[in-house]
């Protein structure tokens, strides 16, 4: 079995050269659009950290609830919360573009504005800044944390195994709290606040479902990557069907708060809330409206339905690309209308796209390398190489 993952120069250079094409991108994008540049921005930038704390979200969780089936996959979520102490220097650039993304940045717009001077005392830039450092401190203190008990369970005797998987599981459920708490207050501030004069109080619970269910997504694909460059032998149609599970619940309970916060909007029909729908079924945004709902909801709930296709791997994997799409979709929808407001997909989306997806890969990749692929330490890992119902 092999356990020791190797980075080959080839992946390094495609990765690398994608992350050139995403500097430049932005280098120019600044100059020429900077408005639409910083847009696009924020996008890429809460897509992929939406994705490692959604992989760090399923880790805690298989922590606390002592899940036997996924252990033998855990370098996975690990790798991928890797990923945080990256997004957090990118997010704190993105102080130089507040006057771009937020109407509530600009004194003068305050000035006179009922609704921004009552928000003022949460919504402004200090404050605004110290949120994204104390969320972030957060993030990356837990991550570390995480990673060095797993890590330490590999070269720990008998007795201390137990006493590193109970502590883990301690920090996972005092980290799943913290985690709900400052993802939440960075949804509101990050892309909520782009509409200042809006509110939904299902909008965090629905971006923090979306983070889950596209983090378990991709960290399925990596798992299935892997699997078929000969890592985790061991992968059998049970694993897929644990794997296809996640992501066909999620994109049911995603489904859902979709469709609360639309039915409650539309139906109390309040001009202060219905005006953020109101701008969405203009002319081509309408497609990207039902769009986002038919490849987030509708095709890995019918495709997956079936217990035959969710325990087939290419089935799944058609899945999970649609729902990486859709959660772009999702994202460009809550983004885009409020700051440029123009429905237009050019160089600066793709070249930032291929950016980030480069730099995703390579530190995930590299995280990866840099431990035992199989956790030899964990207690339940024979129950997940052996696993059955």
């Amino acid at each position: 079995m092999k356990e020791q993952l190797t980075v080959s120069t080839p992946f390094r250079i495609i990765t690398l050269a994608l992350i050139l094409v995403g500097i430049f991108t932005f280098i120019a994008g600044l100059f020429s659009d900077p408005q639409r540049t910083w847009a696009n921005y924020l996008i890429v930038n809460y897509y992929f950290l939406s994705l490692a704390m959604g992989g760090a979200f399923f880790f805690v969780l298989q922590s606390i609830s002592q899940s036997g089936w996924s252990s033998a996959f855990k370098r996975v979520p690990e790798a991928m919360m890797a990923y945080i102490p990256f997004a957090a220097v990118f997010f704190l650039i993105l102080y130089f573009g507040l006057h771009d993304l937020y109407h509530w940045s600009h004194s003068e717009a305050v000035a006179g504005d009922h609704v921004l001077e009552h928000k003022s005392a949460f919504l402004n830039i200090p404050f605004f800044m110290i949120r994204m450092i104390i969320c972030f401190a957060l993030w990356i203190l837990f991550a570390r944390i995480l990673r060095r008990l797993s890590l330490h369970e590999d070269v720990a005797d008998n007795d201390n195994v137990m006493v590193l998987f109970n502590k883990s599981e301690l920090f996972s459920k005092i980290f799943i709290f913290i985690f709900a708490i400052t993802f939440s207050f960075t949804t509101f501030d990050w892309i909520m606040s782009i509409d200042a004069h809006w509110y939904s109080t299902i909008f965090a619970l629905k971006n923090m479902v979306a983070a889950f269910l596209h983090g378990v997504s991709v960290l399925t694909f990596i798992v299935f990557i892997l699997y078929r460059k000969g890592y985790f032998p061991f992968l059998n149609k049970y694993h897929l069907h644990d794997f296809s599970r996640y992501v066909f619940i999620l994109s049911i309970v995603w489904g859902y708060f979709w469709f609360a916060q639309f039915m409650i909007i539309w139906y109390g029909n309040i001009p202060e809330e219905t005006i953020y729908y109101y701008v969405r079924w203009q002319e081509g945004w309408k497609v990207l409206f039902f769009l986002e709902i038919g490849l987030n909801w509708a095709i890995p709930f019918l495709v997956l339905l079936p217990v035959k296709s969710g325990r087939n791997m290419t089935v799944i994997t058609v899945v999970i690309l649609f729902l990486i799409i859709g959660q772009y979709i999702d994202l460009f929808v809550q983004v885009i209308p409020g700051t440029t407001g123009l429905l237009r997909f050019g160089w600066i989306e793709a070249g930032l796209i291929l950016g980030y997806t480069g730099l995703f890969a390579l530190v995930v990749v590299t995280a990866l390398s840099k431990a035992r692929l199989i956790p030899s330490g964990h207690p339940y890992l024979e129950e997940s190489l052996n696993h059955r119902f």
